[in-house]
């Protein structure tokens, strides 16, 4: 039976690749930690969250982001944050999640870098067994802050090495260009950590360059400002190097006017291996299944065009081949019996 692309959207299964945990942190949750645990913050209710979620850049967004991060204190609270996060990625149909955590903007306030992972491991444990949903774990270099701060992160990530799945960069893009964090990517690289890094969000197409070439990762999130460069988007495509686009993202931080103005179609068109996801949902508008209906209603995607972005997404994951394999055969079951 041929159905919609949004009922095709909710029945496929996907993975979440491009998704900060701190930034599934939802309004109401904010209040409940902070209550808890007796943090006081700047709004009188959830509806003043809701509007200080007015952003004009990146930089507006994260304020309030490393705002909101005050409440986390507990392992608990960790584990609430993800658990909560990964029940609305099960009702999503999302199978697998390579969620970003940034330890700095925790051990900077004082938190144990144990405290952090040991909440996060134990929501990804429950969700396994509980909801079966898998999850990776992949922890960011804060770039607006020194190298010197991500080496002491990285000394403190080794002792939990078996449950760090890879390193990744983000926060403030605009003048922290990658090559700033050239030795400690060459020590995790060593450390034997899959490698990614945000670039081509705000950044200019000589980010992604730098990521690729200086830091050597495998992943590039977001990229939108490859597309600048003809030569970067012939090797990203020869590469078949993903780009984890996040749709909803680029929108509420005006890294595109409209929807429609989205890349992403021209992305698939030059042959890029792209996914699409949620960046930081809490703040942005939407969880991934939201993100496919934005997208793929904004740029008239095909059936077969959302079916090739979500198996993008497992093959460009860290699941073993034997998951890829049935999530993939999922997939066509899924759409043989929707057509």
């Amino acid at each position: 039976m041929a159905v919609g692309n949004d009922a095709l959207i909710k029945s496929l299964p996907k993975c979440e690749l491009h998704i900060h945990i701190e930034g599934s942190l939802e309004p109401d949750m904010m209040f409940a930690l902070a209550r808890r645990n007796g943090v006081a913050l700047p709004y009188a209710s959830v509806e003043e969250i809701r509007q200080a979620y007015q952003f004009r850049n990146l930089q507006d967004f994260l304020d309030v982001y490393y705002q909101g991060m005050s409440v986390l204190i507990t392992e608990q609270d960790f584990h609430d944050l993800a658990f909560a996060y990964l029940q609305r990625a099960h009702a999503d149909n999302v199978r697998h999640v390579e969620m970003f955590f940034d330890p700095q903007g925790h051990t900077g306030r004082g938190i144990a870098f144990a405290t952090v992972i040991d909440g996060l491991s134990r929501a990804i444990a429950e969700a396994k067994q509980t909801l079966g949903v898998s999850a990776s774990l992949i922890m960011c270099f804060l770039r607006h802050l020194d190298e010197d701060s991500a080496q002491k992160t990285l000394d403190a990530a080794l002792p939990f090495r078996e449950r760090i799945a890879g390193i990744g960069l983000d926060s403030s893009e605009a003048g922290n260009p990658p090559e700033k964090f050239a030795r400690v990517f060459a020590r995790a690289r060593d450390a034997g950590f899959f490698l990614t890094a945000h670039a081509g969000e705000e950044g200019p197409a000589s980010y992604v360059w730098q990521a690729l070439d200086i830091l050597g990762v495998s992943r590039i999130d977001h990229g939108n400002h490859a597309m600048d460069d003809a030569a970067l988007v012939g090797r990203l495509a020869r590469e078949k190097m993903a780009l984890t686009v996040c749709p909803l993202s680029n929108l509420r931080l005006r890294v595109i006017d409209e929807m429609r103005h989205h890349p992403l179609r021209q992305m698939m068109d030059r042959g890029l291996m792209v996914t699409v996801n949620s960046d930081d949902p809490a703040y942005f508008g939407g969880y991934v299944n939201q993100n496919y209906r934005a997208v793929s209603e904004a740029l008239a995607l095909s059936r077969d065009e959302i079916a090739a972005i979500v198996r993008n997404g497992f093959h460009a994951s860290l699941m073993s081949e034997a998951e890829k394999a049935k999530a993939l055969a999922d997939i066509d079951r899924v759409l043989a019996a929707t057509e």
